[in-house]
């Protein structure tokens, strides 16, 4: 048991989380995960909500990554994996895209790969922490991202971190027979209240009130 319970340890000892919210936390992609990754895209019912199925090898998920960490660098992406907050289990991966900071705009988009983490919350905690990273931390002011009709579950998951729907294209999505329209939403950041990271990237002037603001 003490065995399990070093190698549990070891495990994560080095795991870095850059964002921790109540169910979820958000920290770096890594390497050591791209066998991870790859199970994720190759399950269909994930694939379902994000683009055509097809089965993805290793090679392929690995040059994503490292092509991925390219892009970071030009500082247009950025790429997170989910944590479940409490075990530190992987459970998917988010980002934003398009990062434009003279519009201060941005495009948002998230994979939840554990099946049992799907219509937990977990999805709508990440929306928001990542809002929260792109209006408090990039000091963006507009997060847009697309989905599709037949995915309500995730329209109502947005709805809830603070998405609205400002249109649609219509009948532009064609699954199990039927033409659907792909919904857009987005959030400005005068309609967001930050839950977390205004209480950590703050001026050091302000500090004591936000201290005393979160000891109330």
């Amino acid at each position: 048991m003490e065995r399990v319970q070093e190698q549990e340890h070891q495990k994560y000892e080095n795991l870095i989380i850059s964002i921790t919210g109540d169910k979820v936390a958000l920290g770096p992609i890594r390497r050591d995960l791209v066998p991870l990754y790859q199970r994720w895209l190759n399950d269909f019912a994930v694939l379902r909500t994000l683009r055509i199925p097809r089965p993805s090898t290793l090679e392929e998920i690995l040059a994503r990554y490292e092509a991925e960490v390219v892009e970071e660098q030009n500082r247009r992406v950025v790429y997170f994996t989910i944590y479940d907050r409490v075990t530190l289990q992987p459970i998917g991966r988010t980002d934003l895209k398009d990062i434009n900071y003279r519009d201060r705009i941005a495009n948002f988009g998230i994979e939840m790969g554990e099946a049992n983490y799907r219509g937990r919350g977990y999805g709508t905690e990440t929306a928001q922490l990542m809002l929260d990273y792109a209006f408090t931390a990039l000091g963006l002011h507009n997060v847009a991202l697309e989905t599709w009709e037949y995915n309500r579950a995730a329209q109502r998951a947005y709805v809830k971190a603070g998405f609205r729907e400002p249109g649609r294209r219509r009948q532009a999505k064609f699954m199990n027979g039927k033409l659907w329209d792909i919904v857009y939403m987005d959030c400005l950041a005068t309609e967001f209240v930050s839950p977390v990271l205004n209480q950590i990237l703050v001026p050091d002037e302000l500090r004591p009130q936000v201290e005393q603001k979160i000891n109330e």
